[in-house]
């Protein structure tokens, strides 16, 4: 059996790469290759296919999660590779929750993409081994906690403490402790140049842009 793979990715390059690696490897084939998450997920609305390689942060009125999230509702057995080079915290989890079997980090590249891909297919889920650190001023991306990532994505979008505060069911003072936090482990000196520093190095994303 042939699996059919569609390949959704903005970077011509990589979209190349992938193409020319599911092109040469014994079992798979090209069904389509696309510059937006958009478009996949039409083609997929009247055609078949068995794996889609994904990239997260894609151009368009549909991010690579939000696309992946409309397949499987339409073809919930269609497996998913989230490709991705940014390290946001949240992307990992929010590919879980939508049932995607696999997530492979461009610049990591613990295994090769046809690995993962082989790995998928044979009914495996494959995420990274370990979390991806950046540094961020004195700190790691890792050093925050899962709360002050929350506050930290709000952040990067110039919400004010209150916003924040009502945007994630918290008080002001718990906002300006978490904030208060990073910013003595980063080693900044204002919220403007964490929320830029993280934005900069793709640790927190604004949902806008996913």
């Amino acid at each position: 059996m042939l699996y059919r793979v569609v390949i959704a990715e903005d970077f011509r390059m990589i979209r190349e790469t992938f193409e020319s690696a599911v092109e040469r490897a014994a079992g798979y084939t090209l069904a389509a290759s696309f510059s937006t998450a958009v478009q996949a997920v039409k083609y997929l609305e009247k055609n078949d296919a068995e794996l889609v390689l994904m990239d997260v942060l894609i151009p368009g009125s549909m991010s690579g999660l939000k696309a992946a999230q409309k397949i499987k509702d339409i073809k919930p057995d269609v497996k998913i590779i989230v490709v991705t080079s940014m390290p946001e915290l949240s992307y990992e989890k929010k590919a879980r929750e939508i049932g995607v079997e696999g997530f492979w980090q461009k610049e990591v590249q613990e295994q090769p993409i046809l690995e993962i891909m082989d790995r998928v297919m044979a009914g495996e889920t494959v995420y990274p081994s370990e979390q991806i650190e950046v540094p961020i001023g004195s700190a790691v991306s890792t050093d925050f906690s899962d709360k002050e990532v929350e506050v930290l994505k709000e952040l990067v979008t110039g919400a004010s403490n209150k916003e924040i505060a009502k945007k994630l069911n918290m008080g002001e003072s718990t906002v300006k402790m978490h904030i208060t936090s990073m910013l003595q482990k980063s080693g900044f000196h204002s919220r403007l140049e964490l929320a830029l520093m993280a934005r900069h190095y793709g640790i927190a994303i604004d949902d806008k842009d996913e």
